[in-house]
């Protein structure tokens, strides 16, 4: 298994990767996020980045841009997200990615008021980003997400866009699996549904209400079972620890009780 950890946006992305090589993590995943990892920045900073990624021997995963809206009402705004998220994936591209982290768009506005036809954007949208990783050699990997999207947070949900694209992979994220889930079924049910999919995991605990990022342990994700799961599939790839906490003991801690769990 390979454990990874996400730059903050907002510091120097340099600096970050830095701080993830010195806490031990094996790859970086990049966020795609102004201010400081927006592609165009990354783009005036590609030798440096390269350079110091092949000095710390470390591998690269992008996360395309989380704020933008590609299944919007708005053509414009639809065009303007689209144009965001194909450069992001040239820029993943160019320094060496092979692997991508997709949200679905949000739907927004009086979208969910109109669901069929924000969907229909959706899958649209969708479509034209799996060509271009196609043609970049780049596997995306679309994740889940949670109920205020208003789609692709149950696993019911996924079963379309995995039978029309057969390239496409799952990200499978324990924090947006357990938000709005009391039962905390659905974790488990994503790996029943989808064994063979998996491509990528984000680790992150909460409380079920709110996208806390909390350390493992400080929620109520229930990784044991989540964790054995997963290793019944035969998982072996990337997994990155989302623990947005300004203590990184706590984002090791969490790695050392994920990999002791494995």
């Amino acid at each position: 298994m390979k454990y990874g950890a996400m730059n903050f946006p907002i510091k120097p992305v340099l600096d970050e990767l830095e701080k993830i090589h010195d806490l031990g993590f094996d790859f970086f995943e990049l966020s795609l996020d102004p201010p400081c990892a927006h592609y165009s920045d990354i783009n005036r900073q590609e030798v440096e980045l390269m350079r110091a990624l092949d000095t710390h021997d470390m591998a690269v995963v992008c996360h395309m841009p989380t704020f933008v809206y590609t299944a919007d009402l708005c053509p414009d705004i639809r065009k303007t997200s689209l144009t965001e998220m194909t450069r992001s994936l040239q820029t993943a591209a160019h320094i060496g990615a092979k692997k991508v982290v997709l949200h679905p768009s949000i739907i927004s506005g009086l979208g969910p008021l109109v669901l069929d036809e924000a969907l229909f954007f959706s899958f649209h949208s969708l479509e034209i980003l799996v060509n271009e990783a196609d043609r970049l050699g780049i596997c995306i990997c679309f994740e889940n997400m949670y109920p205020r999207y208003h789609a692709f947070f149950q696993p019911d949900q996924f079963a379309e866009v995995f039978d029309k694209y057969p390239q496409l992979k799952l990200t499978l994220d324990t924090g947006h699996a357990n938000m709005g889930d009391p039962k905390g079924s659905r974790l488990l049910e994503f790996i029943e549904k989808f064994p063979d999919r998996i491509g990528h995991v984000h680790i992150s605990d909460n409380k079920g209400k709110y996208d806390e990022h909390l350390k493992v342990g400080a929620g109520t994700v229930d990784f044991a079972p989540f964790m054995q799961a997963l290793k019944n599939t035969g998982y072996d790839d990337t997994i990155t620890l989302e623990i947005f906490s300004p203590d990184m003991d706590d984002l090791v801690q969490s790695r050392d009780q994920v990999a002791a769990l494995l």
